[in-house]
C-alpha cells in the first residue's frame, strides 16, 4: 500500500506556476484531467464523514470545449487575460481550484441553500488545499454583489435552468466579465410533448416538482429562446454547440440536450487607463468602434497593450490583405498582418504617451456609408 503524502507534498503538487502559460485549450484539458486525478487523492484523504462531495463530473464539462472553441479563444489566457476568473455556482469548487494551479486569481461564488453540500465541500478543499481563492455566497436570484468589480472570464455551467431571474442574472454578469463559458439545458418540446419549442424563442417553466424531482429547476429554454435571451442581456456570441447524450433523459422520452457557447459582454466597461484621440468613430452597439485608416490613443501607464480588433470581411474581400502598424514618435514598435477576416490581437508594449495606428488600405467614403472605414476595434486593454 503506497504511503498517504503529507499536506506539504500535496501543496507542492498543486502550487501555482511561476509564471501563466498560454494554453491551447487541448493542453487544458490534458492538465485538468491531471489534476482531477490529484484532487479525487485529496478529496478521498479528507473523506467528511458529515456531508458528501459534489457528485457531478465538472472536469468533463471542460473536454466539450475542444469542440466548442475556434480561433484564437482557443488559448485560454487570450479570455482571461490579465483579471480574475469567477467560478458562479462553483459546487465544490472543482474548476477554481483547476484555474488556480495555474495561476489565475479566482473567485467561486455559489448559494449555501441549493449548492450539494451548503459549501461545506470547496471550503474544506480550500482550508486543505492551502490555496487562497476567494469565496462567496450569493443567492444570484437575489439583489446580489459580485465579489468583484471585474473579470476576463466567468464560468457559468450548469447553473441557468436553476434560476427564477435568468435574464437579470446574465445582465449582472455581463456588467462583471468580459467573457462567459456557459452551458445549460435546452429543449424540444414541453414534457408531455404537445408544444415544439424549436421554431421560436420560446421556454418551459417547471412545476413545483422540478424536473426529475429537483425543485430547483426552473425554466428551459429552446436553443432559439437561449440565443435571444443572451443577446437581450448584453452578450454577443462568439462560439455555439449543442450537444446531446442519448442515454440521458431530460423529461419523458426526451434527451438531454445541452446547449454550449462563448460569450463576449457588450456593457463590460473598459480599464480607464487609455484616452481614445483621433481617428475613431462613434460606439456602435456597445460592442464596438470602427476606425479610420489612421487612429491614436493615449495611454496613461505603461504596460502590455492589447488592441483586440476585428479584420472586416467588408474590407477584406474588397482590397485584400490588411496590415496594421503601431508607432511611437514615428518610430514603428508593432506591426501585424491580416490576410483573412477574423479577429485578431495586436499586442505592443507601451510607456505612457500616444500610440499611433495606421492600417495599409481602408475602405473610402461612399453613397452607403460616409465614413473611411479600417479596422473594427472591439477593446483596448493593458495588463
Amino acid at each position: 500500500m503506497a504511503p498517504v503524502p503529507s499536506l506539504a507534498a500535496l501543496k507542492r503538487r498543486f502550487r501555482n506556476e511561476p509564471l501563466i502559460r498560454d494554453l491551447e485549450i487541448r493542453e487544458l484539458i490534458q492538465r485538468a484531467l491531471a489534476f482531477e486525478s490529484r484532487l479525487k487523492e485529496v478529496k478521498q484523504r479528507i473523506a467528511p464523514a458529515d456531508f458528501g462531495w459534489y457528485p457531478w463530473d465538472s472536469f468533463g464539462t471542460l473536454s466539450l470545449l475542444d469542440p466548442l472553441l475556434t480561433g484564437r479563444s482557443r488559448y485560454i489566457r487570450s479570455l482571461i487575460g490579465a483579471e480574475p476568473v469567477l467560478d458562479a455556482g462553483c459546487g465544490d469548487g472543482s474548476l477554481a481550484f483547476f484555474f488556480e494551479s495555474l495561476g489565475y486569481r479566482v473567485y467561486a461564488v455559489d448559494h449555501p441553500r441549493t449548492n450539494y453540500n451548503g459549501m461545506r465541500g470547496v471550503r474544506a478543499l480550500r482550508a486543505e488545499l492551502g490555496s487562497s481563492i476567494r469565496i462567496g455566497a450569493a443567492d444570484l436570484d437575489a439583489r446580489f454583489r459580485l465579489p468583484l468589480r471585474r473579470c476576463g472570464l466567468a464560468l457559468f455551467f450548469g447553473v441557468l435552468y436553476h434560476l427564477k431571474n435568468p435574464l437579470g442574472v446574465l445582465e449582472n454578469l455581463a456588467a462583471h466579465a468580459r467573457y462567459c463559458l456557459l452551458s445549460t439545458a435546452i429543449a424540444r418540446a414541453t414534457p408531455d410533448g404537445r408544444v415544439d419549442l424549436q421554431a421560436a424563442p420560446l421556454a418551459y417553466l417547471a412545476d413545483r416538482d422540478g424536473l426529475k424531482g429537483d425543485e430547483t429547476n426552473y425554466w428551459i429554454f429552446s436553443e432559439p429562446g437561449l440565443r435571444v435571451l443572451v443577446d437581450r442581456a448584453g452578450w454577443d456570441v462568439c462560439d455555439w454547440m449543442v450537444t446531446g447524450d442519448p442515454e440521458a433523459i431530460l423529461w419523458g422520452g426526451q434527451r438531454d440536450e445541452r446547449a454550449f457557447c462563448l460569450l463576449r459582454s457588450r456593457s463590460f466597461p473598459p480599464l480607464v487607463r487609455t484616452q481614445l484621440l483621433s481617428g475613431w468613430h462613434k460606439l456602435e452597439s456597445d460592442a464596438w468602434r470602427c476606425t479610420e485608416r489612421r487612429f491614436s490613443v493615449a495611454v496613461e501607464e505603461a504596460g502590455a497593450l492589447t488592441l483586440r480588433c476585428t479584420a472586416p470581411a467588408s474590407l477584406l474581400d474588397r482590397l485584400g490583405p490588411l496590415a496594421v502598424t503601431a508607432r511611437v514618435d514615428g518610430a514603428v514598435i508593432a506591426r501585424r498582418e491580416f490576410a483573412s477576416p477574423g479577429d485578431y490581437d495586436v499586442a505592443v508594449q507601451v510607456k505612457p504617451g500616444v500610440i499611433e495606428f495606421e492600417t495599409d488600405k481602408a475602405l473610402p467614403p461612399d453613397a452607403a456609408d460616409g465614413r473611411e472605414r479600417g479596422l473594427i476595434v472591439r477593446a483596448i486593454e493593458i495588463a
